[in-house]
């Protein structure tokens, strides 16, 4: 298992090709969800990229089956505050913890923020939910921690039932046949064109690279895709 703390992933060269973020709010083909929502909109915004491929693993899905969406883009400042606020959790869940193994605890939940693939606009985390949109049983909620769940959020937990290990299967051949990574301590967390995303398939350098909030208010919606 390849964590968001390998040096590996912090060694990727890192480039942006231009690649325009799109808001999903203009986008009815994929359901959006709003818990996660912010008053900039940051979380609804992807890149168009990685919206072409959501749209590409929804149509490989079974019938009566959605993806649903609850956060893309984040801002550097927002995850700066969800890994310092997690490590100190940890911190005082593990007072004996060394400094090493506190960090790579801390990236089994969150990426540290040089290489955060959500800051790139180039990552997603979702789940499944049928037409209606009622959620499916994904063995523990969006954003269950290997602490309190006890690794169940891990893709490939042994410990999830036969139905949610069904469905995390789904999701896999859907996002994965459509040309993006999942990490691997997150079932829901998907990404494409950042730094874990090319150290996964072998890619020389990312296609996306941080972005500002400014930034990507200040890039167009396409029209039409």
């Amino acid at each position: 298992m390849i964590l968001l703390s390998d040096p590996r992933v912090a060694a990727v060269p890192s480039s942006d090709d231009g690649d325009p973020l799109v808001d999903l709010r203009a986008l009815p083909e994929l359901r959006l969800d709003g818990r996660a929502a912010d008053p900039a909109g940051a979380y609804a915004r992807l890149r168009a990229g990685v919206v072409d491929r959501l749209l590409a693993a929804q149509r490989a899905l079974p019938a009566g089956l959605r993806l649903l969406v609850v956060e893309g883009y984040r801002p550097y400042q927002a995850q700066l505050a969800i890994f310092t606020g997690y490590r100190d959790e940890l911190r005082r869940r593990h007072p004996d913890w060394p400094p090493q193994r506190l960090h790579r605890e801390t990236t089994k939940f969150v990426s540290p923020v040089d290489v955060a693939p959500h800051s790139t606009g180039g990552a997603v985390d979702l789940t499944l939910c049928t037409d209606d949109g009622v959620e499916l049983d994904l063995g523990t909620a969006i954003d269950a921690t290997p602490e309190d769940s006890a690794d169940a959020c891990f893709t490939d937990a042994p410990t999830i039932g036969r139905t949610a290990r069904r469905h995390r299967q789904i999701l896999v051949d859907a996002l994965g046949g459509a040309g993006m990574v999942n990490y691997p301590t997150e079932w829901w967390h998907w990404s494409y064109g950042d730094r874990y995303w090319a150290l996964i398939t072998g890619a020389p350098r990312t296609r996306y690279g941080p972005v500002d909030l400014a930034v990507a208010r200040s890039i167009p919606v396409p029209a039409e895709r």
